[in-house]
């Protein structure tokens, strides 16, 4: 893609305002300096930047900034009153755009555009015009660098680092730098080339223990809301008690998720819905999907998208799913999604915005984000989320049986430096009827207190004693699970 190609037709659209939202900044102006010297001399106009710090400077021909015209009202005043056309990029106007005196000389110089044609490029990360403007303006997206651009970003690093190292070269695993080149999609140039610095500067190496560290440095170049999490440790599946059935479901679709040749004919898997009981592992799967699948993981808490100002909540969700585009391949893990996705009062128009936007990335993507969803209370969960077809399949976690009891029981046990064959632990898991996995967890945690509270070790008797004392969420809410289990039966596929 010619993106100084497209920049140009739009400049030459005739269009007073011309917007562009990027922090690309210096890639713009080198773009913007590129066309204005291309023109033929009868086409050519001058080119101007103004900053709020220097006032206007010619950017064509090299000219000392005028300081007088520094203050966004004197410099409007001075374009208007060009007889001569020009392009002028200000940068960082975004600033000044609800002050009325402002917006009255921008629309002063639109209006006029026809009598001479000075366009004004406003250059900023975000931009967001007064609705008089909108009818004069065009906006431009200065595309990404593609998968060869890319690569010639990696390769000119590589010629930097050979040139600051003489007799050294660039060392490279080959399915290492094919990975490099994909993970750096989605960023600016002057990013991808920071990136690709950080990874080759670091050893004189690209290899795949690059990788995590520029997935990681990515996310926090991307995510500049905080709405997204970047979550470090995925656990792993030998860390999940139970849930055969879903890890068997995972294990076929991996391949055909993450475009393995032999299963090109596979339709891709969008993601999965965990419905359950508190504390039966819902979480713990989701990090452990994107352990089987070896992928970044992102949590997204639908609950802190929520912005009392119009428009800021569906604008947060769609940064959030645009970061997990970008950061693809990954999984994207939304928790207790019924809690952003049901009625919330006065905001229900609100919500049912944020539920369509959703819905509609849900069906739309085509980026390799696979998307796990959990929810405790199916009650507030909206009947359009929850029908055949938005996600591969459902699934419900129910309270462990005694084996997975046992299973998990020993998964703690030894997290914690406990000697398994000195503690019954079937006569524990047999005790633990009806806990779940994180109450489980809890008795073990509380037992190692008492043991030591007493100066001996762990034994069979302080677990007991423990799981005794503790009422489950399953007796304190009783008649909640049992209308949860009566839902999910025949609705969604059993976890183990």
């Amino acid at each position: 893609m010619d993106r100084q190609h497209d920049l140009e037709l739009i400049l030459r659209s005739r269009m007073p305002i011309v917007v562009i939202e990027t922090r690309d900044e210096k890639r713009m102006l080198d773009l913007l300096r590129n066309i204005a010297l291309a023109r033929a001399s009868d086409t050519y106009v001058p080119l101007f930047r103004w900053t709020v710090t220097d006032g206007l400077q010619r950017l064509d021909i090299d000219l000392e900034p005028q300081l007088h015209n520094a203050e966004p009202p004197d410099v409007l005043k001075h374009i208007r009153a060009v007889t001569k056309p020009g392009m002028y990029v200000l940068l960082d106007f975004h600033h000044y755009l609800e002050d009325p005196v402002i917006i009255r000389l921008l629309k002063d110089i639109c209006l006029r555009y026809t009598d001479v044609s000075r366009q004004l490029i406003l250059i900023s990360h975000r931009i967001k015009l007064p609705q008089e403007l909108e009818s004069f303006v065009a906006r431009f997206d200065l595309a990404l660098p593609g998968a060869d651009e890319r690569e010639k970003i990696i390769k000119r690093v590589a010629a930097e680092y050979t040139a600051a190292n003489p007799g050294s070269r660039v060392q490279y695993d080959p399915k290492a730098y094919n990975l490099l080149i994909q993970n750096l999609s989605g960023l600016t140039d002057r990013d991808t080339e920071q990136l690709a610095r950080n990874a080759i500067f670091a050893d004189g190496v690209i290899s795949k223990s690059d990788l995590p560290n520029v997935m990681q440095a990515k996310y926090d170049l991307l995510n500049l809301g905080g709405i997204l999490q970047y979550e470090y440790d995925t656990a792993k599946f030998a860390d999940v008690g139970g849930l055969e059935n879903l890890k068997r479901w995972l294990s076929l679709r991996k391949p055909a998720f993450l475009k393995d040749r032999k299963a090109s004919h596979l339709d891709t898997p969008k993601g999965i819905l965990l419905i359950g009981v508190q504390g039966c592992g819902k979480s713990l799967a989701a990090k452990a999907t994107a352990g089987i699948f070896n992928l970044p993981l992102l949590r997204l808490d639908f609950a802190t998208l929520y912005n009392k100002y119009h428009g800021e909540t569906e604008r947060n969700l769609r940064e959030s799913l645009k970061t997990a585009d970008i950061m693809a391949p990954c999984v994207l893990w939304i928790d207790e999604i019924e809690k952003g996705l049901a009625g919330r009062g006065g905001e229900t128009g609100t919500t049912q915005r944020v539920l369509g936007s959703f819905l509609t990335w849900m069906a739309e993507k085509n980026s390799g984000v696979f998307v796990v969803a959990t929810a405790n209370d199916i009650s507030m969960l909206p009947p359009e989320l929850v029908r055949k077809g938005r996600f591969d399949e459902l699934f419900f976690v129910d309270l462990p049986s005694r084996e997975i009891r046992k299973r998990i029981l020993e998964i703690h046990l030894s997290a914690r430096e406990q000697a398994i064959d000195e503690i019954d632990t079937d006569a524990i898991a047999e005790a633990a009827d009806g806990f779940s996995g994180a109450e489980i967890e809890q008795a073990v945690v509380s037992s190692l207190y008492a043991a030591h509270a007493q100066s001996t070790g762990l034994s069979t008797r302080h677990l007991l004693e423990e799981l005794e004392r503790t009422k489950p969420l399953s007796v304190v809410m009783e008649e909640k699970i049992g209308h949860l289990r009566r839902w999910a039966a025949g609705r969604t596929v059993p976890g183990d």
